[in-house]
């Protein structure tokens, strides 16, 4: 009796505990709630919304919210991409593509001439009578934890397809293991946690006390951040790419939208391991004879004797075939002999096993393969794409100018296989007397509507060269190599200003409200009459009121 008596206290003080735990986290729910409704109507802190209300020319429209991404940069590092807006209201016979993804579908070294834009005008020659929106969301430095926000923002826009090309930043972006904007290496329930809590009121000015402004220096900022591909992290990596995959798919089709996934290619035979790590454990002695073998090898690769030096570096592989950098040499030396097949697994293993992992690896690229599979949904290979292209079946320069950024010759090749998987869903919901020529646009046709000059061919090489002469594209072994490559290109081609101008004209005459044409040619102008220039960069504003910033600093409203 004395122990059924206790046992029903105990339950009694056991459930009087539940009850006071419960109502004291439904007490500080409450407080919290106040709290960050006072701090929404004092209006302390920013929208993490991915689109604010704005006017384009008059009508009303929804435009890329500057702070949206201040939850993944630190402060002072903020990264933002093109600057887009989508009109309020889609017109009738309007096409909506919404392009997902990093700097590489962005279109780096320039939005102008990203796969995109390639798109964009092969779908108006295809189906001209129809208007094609097509709106490029990809921005520096963010990777799929991002991405999903972005899709579940833009299945509120009426989209009729989304194209996702991603994977290259999922290491060094935020929340990676390799990352220097966020926390890192986290499971998927601790990074979409954080990510609200910084979305929040309360959580932004808890962030910025005590917080630093810090300066954005590009690729060189990550050097402290090797991740070898035997990390325990890497499983955090997969997981979470996998599943921000699947949900921004699913985000994408509940919205009653297509979606093309697209693997991500990257530049093998021309792009070195940025760093490279010894397997665990290798012994001193084991390491010396390891450097030793490497020495003699290159001095033999220098001279020309690639079968020697192929030995060597191969008897170093058994000591430590772990080093990235190992592997390249390896993969340079069976290429120069014309084993084309043995050296394309040693590039790729060398870039699997680079330590900073800005490329989308082996497994990454995988995993878009599989995810697009099971979930139904169009795949563009474009690693197997740029691949098929090459005389080699390897990957360099001609296609990615240097480690992931896509040559024009590469975008084109990308967009080529995107438009024909969207005009194939296309032109299911349409008449055929809607569409026009079926066949893909030449890329000399892309490249006049776009207004790709030999002006802005030098201008995109004189910035990939500016690129690579700082770290950690330094670092590399063929960096010489890499930059006699790009001055190459870089001459003059004798093209005068009258004749750029007149591409500009030819192409704005066919597409007058293309902004980016706009932005372009006021740009070149800007060095011969000014007056031009503003005008044309009057024309190319994102959104009513948002300046235009002229070369020399100057703003143009």
């Amino acid at each position: 009796m004395d122990s059924e008596v206790q046992t029903t206290g105990a339950r009694r003080v056991s459930g009087r505990w539940v009850l006071f735990v419960a109502a004291t986290l439904l007490i500080l729910a409450a407080i919290l709630g106040i709290v960050e409704g006072a701090l929404r109507i004092a209006d302390v802190g920013y929208s993490p919304n991915l689109l604010v209300s704005c006017t384009v020319q008059g009508h009303p429209a929804f435009c890329y919210n500057l702070f949206f991404a201040a939850p993944f940069f630190p402060a002072g590092m903020v990264q933002t991409p093109r600057l887009y807006s989508i009109p309020a209201s889609k017109p009738p016979r309007t096409y909506r593509i919404f392009v997902l993804g990093e700097s590489a579908a962005m279109g780096d070294p320039d939005p102008a001439y990203g796969f995109s834009r390639y798109l964009e005008v092969m779908l108006r020659q295809r189906f001209p009578g129809m208007n094609f929106e097509v709106v490029n969301t990809g921005s520096v430095a963010i990777n799929s934890h991002v991405l999903l926000r972005i899709a579940r923002e833009l299945a509120k826009q009426r989209p009729d397809l989304f194209i996702i090309y991603s994977g290259n930043n999922e290491v060094v972006g935020p929340y990676g293991p390799g990352t220097v904007l966020t926390s890192a290496g986290m499971s998927l329930p601790v990074v979409r946690s954080s990510i609200f809590y910084h979305s929040t009121r309360i959580g932004q000015l808890l962030t910025r006390v005590g917080s630093q402004k810090r300066a954005w220096r590009g690729m060189e900022m990550f050097l402290d951040k090797q991740v070898p591909a035997r990390s325990p992290l890497m499983k955090y990596v997969y997981s979470n790419f996998e599943q921000n995959l699947r949900d921004t798919i699913a985000a994408a089709r509940d919205a009653g939208a297509k979606v093309i996934v697209a693997t991500a290619a990257t530049n093998l035979k021309d792009c070195a391991p940025f760093a490279s790590a010894h397997r665990d454990n290798l012994g001193q002695d084991d390491l010396r004879k390891w450097s030793a073998l490497v020495q003699q090898a290159n001095d033999l690769e220098a001279v020309n004797s690639l079968a020697e030096a192929l030995k060597l570096y191969s008897s170093a592989a058994s000591i430590d075939d772990d080093y990235a950098e190992l592997e390249f040499r390896i993969a340079r030396c069976l290429w120069r002999l014309g084993d084309n097949k043995g050296a394309k697994e040693h590039f790729v293993r060398a870039r699997d096993l680079d330590t900073l992992r800005f490329r989308a690896d082996s497994q990454i690229n995988e995993i878009n393969r599989a995810v697009a599979s099971s979930a139904g949904v169009d795949l563009v290979d474009a690693d197997a794409i740029l691949a098929n292209a090459s005389p080699d079946t390897i990957v360099g320069s001609d296609l990615v100018y240097e480690h992931v950024h896509l040559t024009p010759a590469g975008n084109y090749l990308v967009a080529s296989a995107m438009f024909r998987a969207s005009s194939l869903q296309i032109a299911k919901n349409l008449p055929p007397e809607a569409g026009g020529e079926s066949e893909v646009p030449s890329q000399a046709d892309c490249e006049r509507a776009l207004a790709l000059t030999h002006y802005d061919r030098a201008r995109l090489v004189a910035e990939m060269l500016r690129r690579l002469q700082s770290p950690p594209f330094t670092n590399q072994l063929n960096h010489s190599e890499q930059l006699m490559r790009l001055a190459l290109n870089s001459e003059n081609t004798g093209e005068t200003p009258d004749e750029t101008a007149f591409q500009y004209q030819w192409a704005i005459a066919r597409a007058p409200e293309d902004r980016m044409l706009r932005l372009r040619y006021g740009m070149f102008l800007y060095a011969y009459n000014r007056d031009a220039a503003a005008q044309q960069l009057s024309m190319a504003q994102p959104w009513d009121g948002y300046p235009v910033f002229l070369p020399d600093g100057a703003q143009i409203r």
